[in-house]
């Protein structure tokens, strides 16, 4: 009989597998026939802000023969189900949680995304796929051991190589018509939602009176967002002129794993906004990723942003391609003002967020505010 820890076991839910399938991923994960003899489950300690997110799980546990093994369990959800729905106004609420590509993470294993993939990039095994009541979907994954060693600039310009070389393979004419929707398409879905949220939170003179705003750097980055605020539409503009790929999607170093047995490849996790977008775009979320997580100064940011551009086109030649270096700049500048100039600051958890951490996170959008006049609007 397997043991499990049932404490731990119901937070699977609806996703908790039968004693076979547990038993037939653990022999996919080994490259071998087990027993399973215990396991248990434990949440992943990461702040996940995607609305397709409804769980993030570790499962891990003992064969008869004594190996350990772990697999990884991803919940995705309608975003119906967030738990952030009310930071979207509710004019547009319908609209965005109807639209919202909540399943675009399952195109890592589509055979068209594989066949892009460059070498050094790779995804996670997909063990098991299963399809939940009330529009949930359990992913069961490899479970990548990652690497400690921190991300250097030659890695962020590795990094940008290698999905310069990713955007190089989908840059096709008949596959950016394939998916259905015009450029910019995601872009301006995230803007309808969490943008907007965060623009009538920008405009609330109540919400700046907390004592972690009210103060005057917050006052002085909440005026140039102010400012900035404006220049949105033609940004996106801008975006859909530029020359589209089909992106990673959100390409921040968390999503980007480094496996500890091959820490010279990446493992690409947490695909999304699968539609055309700007090439380059997807180096906006690598440059600032780990500051948002608060795992890096905001002062590393300048010399990590000359980088990656130059990194990116390079890698976009590799692959047999052309694209102008500005436009892959304006790219990468333009959607990090879209996705994270408004939405680096928690309006939602200013109560249960340290000063220090608000303050980071003011530093983070003042920086992308100056990154911003580099754009040739």
């Amino acid at each position: 009989m397997v043991q499990t820890m049932e404490t731990t076991s119901d937070l699977l839910g609806d996703a908790r597998p039968r004693e076979d399938e547990l038993a037939e991923m653990v022999a996919t994960a080994l490259h071998r026939e087990v027993a399973v003899a215990r396991w248990a489950v434990e949440p992943v300690a990461y702040e996940a802000g995607s609305p397709a997110t409804a769980a993030l799980l570790r499962v891990r546990g003992r064969t008869t023969d004594g190996e350990d093994w772990s697999v990884f369990l991803k919940v995705l959800q309608h975003p119906r189900h967030w738990a952030g729905l009310d930071r979207v106004p509710v004019d547009v609420r319908a609209e965005f949680t109807d639209s919202f590509p909540w399943r675009a993470e399952l195109a890592a294993w589509d055979p068209e995304f594989l066949a892009a993939l460059p070498e050094g990039l790779r995804v996670p095994r997909l063990y098991r796929l299963v399809e939940l009541p009330d529009d949930r979907v359990a992913v069961w994954m490899q479970d990548v051991a990652v690497s400690d060693e921190r991300w250097s600039v030659h890695r962020f310009a590795r990094a940008a190589r290698l999905l310069g070389r990713l955007a190089t393979n989908r840059c096709d004419a008949a596959l950016l018509a394939s998916c259905g929707v015009p450029a910019g398409y995601g872009a301006r879905k995230y803007v309808d939602g969490p943008v907007t949220g965060a623009l009538f939170a920008l405009r609330d003179s109540g919400v700046w009176r907390h004592p972690s705003l009210d103060t005057p750097l917050g006052r002085q980055v909440r005026g140039e967002l102010l400012e900035l605020a404006p220049q949105v539409p033609a940004i996106l503009d801008l975006l859909d002129g530029l020359p589209q790929a089909l992106p990673h999607g959100d390409a921040s170093p968390q999503n980007l794993l480094v496996p500890r047995d091959d820490p010279d490849s990446l493992v690409a996790i947490d695909i999304a906004f699968q539609c055309p977008l700007a090439i380059g775009s997807d180096l906006g979320q690598l440059l600032v990723g780990l500051v948002h997580a608060g795992e890096m100064p905001v002062q590393q940011l300048p010399e990590i942003h000359a980088a990656l551009a130059p990194a990116f086109t390079a890698g976009f030649a590799a692959g047999g391609g052309s694209v102008r270096l500005d436009d892959v700049r304006a790219a990468e500048i333009g959607n990090l003002v879209v996705r994270s100039a408004f939405t680096s600051i928690p309006f939602d958890r200013l109560d249960r967020t340290p000063a220090a951490e608000i303050a980071s996170r003011l530093e983070l959008s003042r920086f992308i505010v100056e990154l911003a006049g580099q754009l040739p609007l």
